[in-house]
């Protein structure tokens, strides 16, 4: 096990990069870390009843950037420790205003971006033996590559999964947040 100072290790990407994945290995490798998957923030918003005005995505709801920021200062404040939280955000603006908030509550983050190349993830999405393949998955992939070449890639460390295993990839996150 590796340690350190807690911060939050947020593992971004589009579908089929393998956050889900990588993230319970990067834990794994991580003391006294656990995985907090924001994206149930979300599934919690769309469970509220009578539903919100659909828009496609649950990150387009106003609540959903500081819900999550609040909902990971609260599980800070409840267990301490190293969230490692996987979540795909492909929208700069929300990418920054989840980023500002967590800041505002000095809450260190390290952003990694999983990536692979467009022929690698809808391959993966295509044989995805879980979740099966998805055309909502498939249509995040342009979006993904736009976000890549416009501004993710910059604002994180990009980690490229094209040709790692999952354990590889964990390994080489969990020693850059050591380093």
């Amino acid at each position: 096990m590796l340690a350190w100072a807690p911060t939050i290790v947020w593992l971004n990407g589009t579908h089929g990069a393998g956050k889900t994945t990588t993230s319970a290995l990067v834990q794994q490798l991580i003391q006294d870390s656990r995985v907090f998957d924001a994206e149930k923030v979300g599934e919690t918003l769309m469970d509220i009843t009578p539903r919100l005005p659909w828009t496609g995505n649950f990150q387009d709801w106003p609540p959903w950037p500081p819900l999550v920021v609040e909902a990971a200062r609260r599980v800070l404040d409840c267990t301490g420790g190293t969230p490692v939280m996987p979540m795909a955000v492909l929208v700069e603006e929300y990418r920054r205003e989840i980023g500002a908030g967590l800041a505002e509550r000095a809450i260190p983050v390290r952003h990694f971006v999983l990536h692979a190349d467009q022929d690698t993830l809808r391959g993966r999405i295509k044989g995805d033996t879980v979740l099966g393949p998805s055309p909502f998955r498939l249509k995040h992939l342009e979006p993904y590559a736009e976000a890549a070449r416009t501004w993710l890639h910059g604002e994180a460390e990009v980690v490229d999964t094209t040709h790692l295993t999952p354990a590889q990839a964990a390994l080489q996150i969990a020693e850059a947040v050591k380093s």
